[in-house]
C-alpha cells in the first residue's frame, strides 16, 4: 500500500469520525433543549396541551436523516454508492475517450 492509499484512507476515516461527531453533538443539543421545552411547557400549562412535542418531533425528524446519512442505513445513499458511481462515471469517461 502506497502512501496516497495510506493518506486517503486516512482522510475517508477522519471525515467519517467528523460526521459522527456532530451527529452526537445535534443529539446531546436534541436531548438538552427538548428537556427544557418539556420544563418551560410543564411550567406554563401544566402539560394541558403539550406544545414541545412539536417541536420535538420536527427536530427529531431531521436527527434521524442526520443519523441515516452518517451510519449508512440506506445502502443506495452511503459513501460506497458514492464511490461506486464515481468509478462508474470515471470509467464511462475512459471508453468515451477510446472511441474519439
Amino acid at each position: 500500500m502506497n502512501n496516497l492509499e495510506k493518506e486517503n484512507k486516512y482522510l475517508r476515516a477522519k471525515e467519517k469520525v467528523e460526521e459522527q461527531r456532530k451527529f452526537y453533538t445535534s443529539l446531546i443539543s436534541y436531548v438538552a433543549f427538548i428537556l427544557f421545552l418539556g420544563a418551560v411547557n410543564y411550567w406554563t400549562d401544566e402539560w394541558r396541551y403539550p406544545w414541545f412535542l412539536w417541536a420535538a418531533f420536527g427536530w427529531g425528524i431531521g436527527l434521524v436523516f442526520q443519523g441515516v446519512k452518517v451510519f449508512g442505513v440506506i445502502p443506495f445513499l452511503g459513501k460506497g454508492w458514492e464511490d461506486r458511481k464515481i468509478k462508474e462515471y470515471m470509467n464511462e469517461d475512459k471508453k468515451e475517450e477510446r472511441w474519439k
